[in-house]
């Protein structure tokens, strides 16, 4: 640990700015580099000194800011969650007509699996391991509850007005737009080798996005919805 380091890692010695910022950044970089290795490679084939070189740091900052490498998997996985979550509630679907809001969140959906690889690799990795990992952090299930009241709000306000069928359990809703979202990613080789077509191009991904939200608003109302 170098002798910055060492002072910025003291609490009662952080009396600047400049400590302040070496601090953040340190963590910022662990951070990253993390993300991409957990990405290529798992939580198991993850190494801690692939991370630390990647950071620029070594490895007692590591485990001085995440405990060990199970921490920092869990503080990456809870990352990637609550920029998701941020995203989708400052959506603000209570402001939108439930129609629009709806089609608002399938979109969104979509394309934030489709810009953010990490996200996607991260829990097909965790679902590999059973879940057990992120069975041990509490914080995304509870970034998860404003997501389904935000649903259910919606849900009720156009049934209420009339145009959504009754009784749509907001979990059930939001697992099928996620699974739209996110299938063809996840399979994308091998579907694209099944159906010889390329489910990464740009056209293909344009019609499947509006394919998402027709599917969505078609189960949903009760009659023609308006065209986007």
């Amino acid at each position: 640990m170098t002798a910055s380091e060492a002072i910025a890692d003291k609490p009662a010695l952080r009396g600047s700015q400049p400590k302040r910022r070496d601090a953040r950044k340190t963590r910022e970089s662990l951070l990253q580099a993390a993300t991409q290795e957990f990405c290529e490679r798992g939580y198991d084939g993850a190494r801690m000194d692939r991370i630390v070189r990647g950071a620029g740091c070594n490895v007692r900052m590591a485990y001085h800011y995440f405990g060990d490498k199970e921490g920092l998997y869990l503080a990456v996985l809870e990352r990637v969650y609550d920029e998701l979550r941020a995203k989708e509630q400052a959506l603000n679907l209570g402001d939108l007509e439930p129609v629009a809001g709806m089609r608002e969140l399938v979109k969104f959906t979509f394309d934030h699996m489709a810009e953010h690889s990490e996200f996607t690799s991260l829990v097909r990795n965790e679902n590999l391991l059973g879940g057990r990992m992120l069975r041990k952090s509490g914080k995304v299930a509870q970034q998860t509850v404003p997501l389904v009241g935000m649903i259910r709000d919606t849900l009720a306000r156009g049934e209420s007005a009339g145009v959504f069928r009754q009784a749509v359990d907001p979990t059930q809703l939001y697992i099928s737009i996620l699974s739209l979202s996110i299938i063809h990613i996840n399979q994308r080789d091998t579907l694209s080798i099944i159906f010889d077509q390329d489910l990464g191009a740009p056209d293909w991904l344009a019609e499947r996005r509006t394919h998402a939200v027709e599917v969505i608003l078609a189960y949903l109302c009760v009659a023609p919805h308006p065209p986007a």
